[in-house]
């Protein structure tokens, strides 16, 4: 798959967050997916995930985020 978010296989995010929409079939239907990067500016860490929608990323961003912390 062709992206501007990765370079070489390596993700291009270098703060804040990056998205780019897909398509991908199951069982012969097209489902929208959003492919979801983004790097910490504190740590350099980088969240990484595919959810079909934007606002379930961050959702997802933010879960990590608070688990990150805890440690």
């Amino acid at each position: 798959m062709a992206t501007k978010m990765t370079r070489y296989g390596v993700s291009t995010t270098v703060s804040g967050e990056q998205y780019e929409k897909f398509y991908s079939s199951h069982r012969g239907k097209k489902a929208i997916r959003i492919m979801y990067d983004w790097r910490d500016p504190d740590t350099n860490e980088l969240f990484s995930c595919v959810a079909p929608t934007l606002k379930e990323c961050r959702q997802k961003r933010d879960e990590w985020i608070a688990r990150q912390r805890k440690n």
